[in-house]
């Protein structure tokens, strides 16, 4: 049985993200994910006008003319939603917690899929795969989509994006529209010199190359710097390790700050050196921005 006070903050959602939809985004999921949706349908003869790019030439060596690829849309896409929901996203410093961004975001983008006819699927994890429902379709899958990620409690605190990556390759036969969603605080993002980790570098690029991986990163203000309060004791969320700081201290903070702007510079750096488009999101502020931003990105590079 599903508590009323979860019902109603389900419905609420619901209700927000489907005016977003209707609203901002009318026509603009369509337009970046359907033209990328394609399947080969046959090849025919060059005529004049044709995009050269799209000549078959091998066809071209063994006839002696030239001959074209002639692809058609795919009627339906798959949405894959990758949710994690280790223990640091269970922070905030204002109202709102990374994990109910997370669940806006998955219902935003659950039901833009679901009104042009897509199928969504969801994969909670952690440092393991807490959750794996297979894509469908409809309102009442999605509204199951928005519950779980709001409700679910998982069984452990640490984060393995790699491993989810991994997962979702096997589960996942035709090429998906995959939107990973995470604060990227987990290990496998940078070992302890800062650099990015080969295995993680290796594992996205092959995840990106098989779908279209797309990274919405939940950020919140006090993990980018500290308030001016004198001693705090921060805890690492994953591990549980504590570490006393003064935050009174301009020097300490102004080391907070540069560390977690290095952080975040190496993180988009990675994204943009294996061309993993990104959407960052923050507790502090509406989304509604930053999704929009994306979506014309988006559409202008289709258009080039």
């Amino acid at each position: 049985m599903i508590p009323k006070e979860l019902f109603r903050k389900v419905r609420q959602i619901e209700i927000t993200t489907s005016r977003l939809v209707t609203d901002a985004f009318a026509g603009q999921y369509h337009s970046v994910f359907k033209g990328q949706g394609i399947e080969f349908d046959e090849v025919r003869e060059y005529q004049i006008g044709d995009d050269i790019r799209s000549i078959d030439w091998n066809v071209t060596a063994r006839t002696g003319k030239p001959y074209i690829k002639k692809f058609i849309e795919e009627r339906e896409l798959t949405v894959m939603i990758m949710v994690d929901l280790s223990a640091s996203a269970k922070f905030s410093s204002g109202d709102e917690l990374k994990s109910q961004l997370a669940a806006e975001m998955s219902a935003l983008l659950a039901l833009s899929a679901i009104r042009n006819n897509d199928k969504v699927g969801l994969i909670i994890f952690t440092d393991e795969i807490e959750l794996f429902i297979p894509p469908r379709k409809g309102r009442g899958h999605v509204l199951r989509l928005i519950r779980e990620v709001l409700y679910f409690r998982p069984q452990r605190t640490s984060t393995n994006i790699r491993q989810a990556l991994e997962f979702m390759s096997r589960v996942t036969t035709r090429k998906a529209i995959t939107f990973l969603i995470s604060d990227f605080l987990g290990h496998n993002l940078e070992v302890p010199q800062g650099e990015v980790d080969d295995s993680f570098r290796k594992t996205l690029s092959i995840a990106h190359q098989r779908h279209d991986l797309i990274a919405v990163t939940l950020n919140d203000p006090h993990e980018l710097t500290l308030p001016d309060c004198g001693l705090v004791v921060l805890e690492d969320a994953e591990t549980g390790r504590l570490v006393c700081v003064d935050a009174g201290n301009a020097g300490v903070r102004r080391r907070y700050e540069e560390a977690n702007r290095t952080r975040i510079e190496k993180r988009e750096q990675l994204f943009r050196s294996l061309g993993i488009d990104f959407i960052n999101i923050s507790t502090a502020g509406s989304y509604v921005d930053e999704v929009v931003r994306f979506f014309r990105k988006r559409l202008k590079k289709i258009r080039r």
